[in-house]
């Protein structure tokens, strides 16, 4: 038997443990899936959590049930690439214990940064779930007051649009260094601005936080905007699990892969996602499940070539879109250029929303179809890459 322990069940943890376990069924491969929480976490819609809405509850048990991989609850304290072992901290009804492996699949995904000075200790984040909730129900305490939502991307203008939408007594302030939807072409760029004033946002572009503090934050210059709640989403990095193993990582502490996905220290470990240092040919995968579901599809197949001796294809993704929500009543969607760059086409409205529903819920179409084997990489939808 070729013990495969993927670590991480979130959108690329799942697709890799499904994929690789299809895919090594008549080799001997026998995979376990270890993960924190017992839940699958749909991490595009914890801006939908935030804003108060219950979404559906999926244990992971379910989720894998019928595609022949183990699952272990646990949270990973350390990676040990020369002994072939993972070490897991002590979780309830279950003490601490040592999982061993030949290969290992890396998909514990990013947290957030936290260096600016307060962040840590006085903001709300992505992280999770739980820590989803506990913003929710904070805001639900409020009959009025400011949320202060830090960074203009994706997931800043999602988090602020909804909220915004969802809790009108409050009053929503988007802080950014440039303007929010950047990287979108202009006639998306000012549907979402219109998007953002009808909803009563305010927008402060090109502004820099250099604090957040308990019931604020400041900014470069001193200036200070009150805060009942700071929601920061400016920015990611990588597990620190990963750097103390000795695996080689970028600056940003994600994992640098070759070709085939396999980490350029340690070859018997694979990492996929926006837990990797992915290079294609415009640089650098930025984190998106865009990218990470077609990452991991592609480093199951790596891993299966290698178990039957063959050898594994390269890599290769283009972006497609830019899928954004602007509450629940509105959206933009960008198409792209592979390199992420945008094209002239962009839909709104109605149009828009059904388009990204059917996009979020695509992992779970995706995971069906994985226990039956039937998704080649380049077959997941537009956005898939190629191996």
């Amino acid at each position: 038997m070729t013990d495969i322990l993927v670590l991480g069940g979130g959108y690329t943890g799942v697709t890799a443990a499904l994929r690789a376990a299809r895919r090594t069924r008549r080799t001997g491969g026998r995979v376990t899936l270890v993960n924190a929480s017992p839940r699958f976490t749909e991490r595009l819609r914890l801006h939908r959590t935030a804003a108060g809405e219950r979404l559906a509850d999926h244990a992971l048990t379910d989720v894998l049930a019928g595609g022949g991989v183990q699952f272990v609850l646990g949270r990973v304290a350390a990676i040990d690439p020369e002994r072939h072992e993972v070490r897991l901290d002590p979780s309830p009804g279950h003490e601490a214990r040592t999982l061993r492996y030949d290969k290992l699949v890396y998909a514990l995904g990013t947290v957030t940064d936290v260096t600016v000075p307060g962040v840590a200790e006085h903001a709300y984040v992505y992280d999770d779930h739980t820590a989803t909730v506990r913003l929710s129900r904070h805001l639900d305490t409020l009959t009025r007051g400011t949320v202060v939502v830090a960074g203009g991307g994706l997931t800043g203008v999602e988090s602020a649009t909804e909220l915004a939408e969802a809790r009108p007594h409050l009053h929503v302030v988007l802080l950014t260094r440039g303007r929010p939807g950047a990287m979108m072409g202009a006639g998306a760029r000012a549907y979402l601005d219109r998007a953002l004033q009808r909803l009563g946002v305010e927008v402060r572009a090109g502004v820099e936080i250099t604090k957040v503090l308990p019931d604020g934050v400041e900014l470069a210059g001193g200036e200070l905007i009150h805060s009942d709640a700071t929601l920061w989403t400016t920015g990611t990095r990588g597990l620190p699990q990963a750097a103390a193993s000795g695996l080689a990582v970028d600056e940003r502490g994600r994992i640098v892969v070759d070709a085939a996905l396999r980490s350029v220290s340690h070859p018997d470990v694979y990492a996929v996602g926006d837990a990797a240092a992915i290079t294609q040919s415009f640089g650098i995968l930025h984190g998106t499940c865009q990218g990470g579901i077609p990452s991991a599809l592609a480093a199951a197949d790596s891993l299966a070539a290698t178990l039957r001796g063959r050898r594994a294809r390269p890599f290769r993704f283009g972006f497609f879109h830019q899928p954004v929500s602007l509450g629940r009543k509105d959206a933009v969607i960008q198409f792209t250029r592979p390199d992420d760059s945008p094209r002239r086409w962009y839909l709104t409205g109605r149009a828009a929303i059904a388009y990204k529903e059917t996009v979020s819920d695509s992992p779970f179409t995706l995971f069906r179809l994985l226990k039956r084997g039937l998704v080649p990489v380049r077959a997941f939808g537009l956005t898939a890459g190629r191996s």
